[in-house]
């Protein structure tokens, strides 16, 4: 039933389409024109103006040719960087970038293979019920746009996100994460004359940090340090730096307890951190900011989401891999929202690399579960 040049097609015009975060217009005009086309209601929300973006979340509702509860199918818009000028390259059933820029199968294999199971559907006059599709916009910049997003518009309780690697994979659980931000004064001085008037932020900051216990802490959780800013001159004590890292976890206990963990380093650091000038006794400080970033989502294998990917997948013949997953997406916000949702993956392949790609005989095999998928939801 899938059309594999009609496919390939879609899915070269979508790469062709240049949408890093923010910056998704382009990409949300050529989709609402061509989910209109298909015979979808095309609305946007305001969550653009709200998280500085040039689009808002786009939702694309199809009526359906038959009674039922209503289905959300979940995509994003936008891509990471470096992502200028994309040039998509198809060698020997596979898509790639030139090399110098991501492909953006992330997330435009989903959105393509959608498209094709619509364009199937509507061709082989397959019944289906009502279908609420959502873009979302800066996705990749920390679910932002689905957490502007307004889910009481929505009808459906239940979808899937089109979002993962590889394909026959189900994804049923993903981990909360903690974003924190640490801004540690120390006291600048000049670093050839008088270094011992002053107190180095780097020094405390690398001694916090070779105490904490990062990457992969148990079968559950994670820690990073991702970026460290500060220092003005290699002349000068540095007198401030900022670190800016995550903590993820299935366990909300030991996301807590990792995310306290990496603050005690640094508050025990900045307390023995003093120095006495002209008989004062000066202290390093410290700010701590701890934001949740996204929620857990944990849904059972008995759910009826999963279950209904499964029996989808059973009448292709197709095993699913029923997984969790160590990152988070816009699914952990649909799921904190009320609305059952579990990723499934769409081929895509080293994303978020130069490296990226795709098969087309992948985005096919999608495709096909994604009209076995709809018209049974």
């Amino acid at each position: 039933m899938i059309n594999s040049q009609r496919l390939s097609n879609e899915f070269f015009n979508l790469a062709s389409i240049d949408s890093p975060s923010f910056k998704e217009a382009a990409i949300a005009a050529y989709l609402q024109q061509r989910f209109t086309k298909l015979g979808a209601e095309v609305v946007f929300d305001t969550a653009g103006a709200a998280i500085g973006s040039d689009s808002g979340n786009m939702v694309a509702r199809f009526p359906g040719t038959r009674q039922g509860d209503p289905f959300i199918v979940c995509l994003h818009m936008d891509t990471v960087s470096p992502a200028e000028n994309v040039r998509p390259l198809l060698t020997d059933g596979i898509f790639t970038s030139a090399g110098d820029t991501i492909l953006g199968a992330d997330d435009k294999a989903g959105i393509a293979e959608l498209i094709e199971a619509i364009e199937v559907m509507h061709e082989g006059n397959i019944p289906y019920g009502p279908l609420e599709v959502v873009f979302t916009i800066c996705e990749e910049q920390g679910l932002l746009g689905a957490k502007e997003f307004d889910f009481s518009t929505l009808q459906a309780t239940r979808g899937i996100a089109l979002d993962t690697s590889g394909i026959d994979r189900i994804i049923n659980r993903a981990p909360a994460a903690n974003r924190i931000k640490i801004d540690i004064s120390g006291i600048e001085a000049h670093a050839g004359i008088c270094p011992e008037q002053g107190i180095s932020a780097i020094v405390i900051a690398a001694r916090a940090i070779s105490r904490m216990t990062l990457g992969r802490i148990d079968d559950q959780t994670t820690a990073n340090i991702g970026t460290i800013n500060g220092g003005i001159a290699t002349n000068i004590i540095p007198g401030q730096i900022s670190l800016r890292g995550e903590v993820r976890s299935h366990s909300v206990e030991r996301l807590r307890q990792a995310t306290e963990a990496i603050v005690r380093c640094c508050e025990e650091e900045v307390y023995n951190s003093s120095v006495k000038v002209d008989g004062e006794t000066r202290h390093a400080t410290m700010a701590i900011e701890i934001k949740e970033d996204f929620p857990a989502m944990h849904i059972p294998e008995t759910a009826a989401i999963v279950q209904l990917v499964l029996s989808a997948a059973s009448n292709l013949q197709r095993p699913q891999q029923v997984a969790a997953a160590g990152g988070g997406s816009d699914a952990n916000i649909f799921n904190s929202h009320g609305i059952e949702m579990v990723i499934l993956g769409t081929g895509m392949a080293k994303v978020h690399t130069l490296e990226e790609q795709v098969a087309v005989a992948d985005m096919e095999k999608v495709s096909e579960l994604l009209v076995e998928i709809i018209r049974n939801a």
